[in-house]
């Protein structure tokens, strides 16, 4: 244990696009919305994560709210490197430092990322005073975050629906054998049900008020065991111009994402008839997991499991299956060295 140990603070990062979490010292720290308000005129960052999303869809025109990544991926890299500082350095356990110690960092990348992409992570995490910067796919921290032994030379199939992308994979002996990864998820289901409002209800929301329904009356399939009540939406009326609002029920909702879902059903068969006949063997028996917030769409475990005819599990606490699988790699940083990507 040298001097330059015990200066190095170990953090892992789940670069969502939807969301940011960070784990130091074992628990969650940050969990914030990857979002960034910057001053158009000084081109000062002014706010980031829960208070800049606070901001979204409500600035004038010397604000601008940012999401520095998009489907998964880095897309304004200066944003992104301002965004992930800032988050690092409101750690409270950090702040009280007086040196700024030196990071040793595991951050997941999803799995359909090229080289440049790959590259544009580690730097910004490098600026960041990251001393060792490690990476790891997303559905391999997912499966570690689910509790999947994934050393055994079993397979176990993940499906994560995060905000920008569905990573889809076949894990098996530390390795992922083979993979998926789609550009529908949490966002383009947001997207969809503003398109619907439109075109049903002549009713313009905007994102956060999307957002809002999805979380609340969202489904996978038209009926579910324990559905939602109708919710109360308010918008702008397109004809009128006058804000009004429209009660919408989850059926809608489901009607709404169907095609989205499909494409995702279909990314999830595709992969099934890639799989290596003993590895399909073993997941006829364990099953699919999911992960990720869009697995707590209500009846989507239901809507993949008929259509597969395999048993799905949701992981617990799903949006943070991934941070979480991250963060035990980080602590047992040899037992997984072969996972990670240096």
């Amino acid at each position: 244990m040298g001097f330059f140990d015990f200066m190095t603070e170990d953090i892992a990062i789940d670069l969502g696009t939807a969301n940011t979490l960070i784990i130091h010292n074992e628990k969650v720290v940050i969990d914030s919305p990857s979002i960034v308000a910057r001053d158009r005129v000084s081109g000062k960052i002014i706010a980031v994560g829960a208070e800049a999303n606070q901001m979204q869809g409500k600035t004038h025109e010397n604000i601008k709210t940012i999401r520095p990544l998009k489907d998964g991926v880095i897309a304004d890299f200066d944003a992104s490197e301002k965004m992930i500082s800032l988050f690092i350095n409101s750690i409270p356990a950090l702040k009280k430092k007086i040196f700024t110690p030196a990071l040793r960092m595991v951050v997941c990348i999803p799995s359909g990322i090229t080289e440049v992409e790959m590259r544009a992570v580690k730097e910004s995490c490098e600026r960041v005073n990251g001393k060792e910067v490690y990476l790891i796919h997303e559905p391999m921290a997912a499966a570690v975050g689910i509790g999947v032994d994934i050393m055994q030379p079993k397979g176990n199939m993940i499906v994560d629906i995060g905000g920008g992308t569905t990573e889809i994979a076949v894990i098996a002996l530390g390795g992922i054998v083979c993979d998926n990864s789609v550009k529908i998820a949490g966002d383009v289901f947001t997207s969809d049900i503003i398109y619907y409002m439109r075109t049903q209800h002549n009713l313009f929301v905007g994102e956060g008020t999307a957002e809002k329904i999805k979380i609340q009356v969202g489904a996978a399939l038209e009926d579910i065991d324990s559905p939602p009540e109708d919710m109360s939406v308010q918008g702008r009326d397109l004809l009128t111009g006058k804000p009004k609002q429209v009660d919408v029920s989850y059926r809608e909702i489901a009607k709404a994402l169907d095609k989205s879902i499909l494409r995702i059903e279909d990314a999830v068969m595709e992969t099934l008839s890639r799989t290596p006949p003993e590895l399909a063997a073993d997941i006829y028996n364990t099953g699919i997991y999911l992960a990720g917030g869009g697995s707590m769409l209500r009846g989507l475990d239901k809507r993949i499991s008929q259509k597969t005819d395999l048993p799905v599990y949701i992981a617990e606490d799903p949006l943070r299956a991934v941070v979480r699988g991250t963060g035990m790699t980080l602590k047992n940083i040899n037992k997984f060295k072969s996972i990670l990507i240096k």
